[in-house]
């Protein structure tokens, strides 16, 4: 896989919007795999910026959900729909009728798990996925020890997970829901282009058993190693425990332009 270490988060953004930007030019009809949470902002941010200078066109592209609560309306502010809604869609000026997800209010939760799986290979497959990482090494709401064949599933969140994404609903760890719907590790490594972002010292050790670890289930993104095009984007708080950080740059340093990532 390649590691790119960038000064800060928006120097990433900007690298991953201009990686999604060159796609679409490519193939206008793209599908996205987009990401919730923090880290991936900069990345709607830079690309929505592109959107609007006319650097990038996303008339034509498709945006596919990653993974999703299960319970909570869609129409409640932190369902991942919503979420998208807000921080995807609308900033790119793309409509609902270019977005596809699991349904997490679904009364046959498996089936609709099956569904999604069965909708994202229909659509062509994905393009591009964006991820982000979890600071146990969980992937989407892959969890450690989950398989790395598996498929889009029910998952039940750890405990740190919920902690960690308390803060979306007011501190109240109640408030977040114990089970999810997530694209398995098998189906998110049938992408053609897997993109990581980290930023940030508490994603250091994730990072590290990332990339430089054993291909390892406890360490769900790990498996990135396994597919012909995963890029790593990490800001310098995120790579400083990479004992090959040198070698990573030394690389990105002297790839040709064109190339992009």
């Amino acid at each position: 896989m390649e590691v790119v270490i960038v000064p800060d988060a928006k120097t990433g953004g900007e690298l991953i919007a201009e990686a999604m930007a060159r796609l679409l030019r490519r193939k206008p009809g793209a599908l996205l795999g987009v990401a919730t949470g923090s880290t991936p902002l900069p990345v709607y941010d830079a690309l929505a910026a592109k959107v609007r200078s006319g650097a990038a066109d996303v008339g034509r592209a498709r945006i596919a959900q990653l993974d999703e609560y299960v319970g909570l309306p869609a129409e409640h502010p932190e369902s991942y729909r919503s979420v998208l809604h807000r921080e995807v869609l609308e900033p790119l000026g793309m409509g609902m009728d270019q977005f596809t997800g699991p349904d997490g209010t679904a009364e046959d939760v498996q089936g609709a798990c099956e569904a999604y799986d069965k909708a994202l290979s229909d659509a062509g497959g994905v393009d591009l996925q964006l991820l982000g990482i979890g600071t146990d090494g969980h992937i989407g709401f892959n969890e450690p020890c989950s398989s790395l064949a598996s498929r889009t599933r029910i998952k039940t969140l750890t405990e740190q997970t919920r902690i960690d994404n308390a803060r979306f609903f007011g501190g109240d760890i109640d408030q977040v829901p114990h089970h999810v719907i997530t694209q398995g590790i098998g189906t998110i490594l049938e992408a053609r282009h897997l993109v990581l972002l980290a930023t940030g010292e508490g994603k250091a050790d994730a990072v590290a058993a990332t990339v430089e670890g054993p291909i390892a289930a406890v360490c769900p993104a790990s498996a990135l190693q396994l597919h012909p095009h995963a890029t790593v984007v990490v800001d310098e708080a995120a790579a400083s425990k990479l004992k090959l950080a040198d070698y990573f740059r030394h690389t990105y340093l002297n790839k040709p332009e064109w190339q992009g990532i």
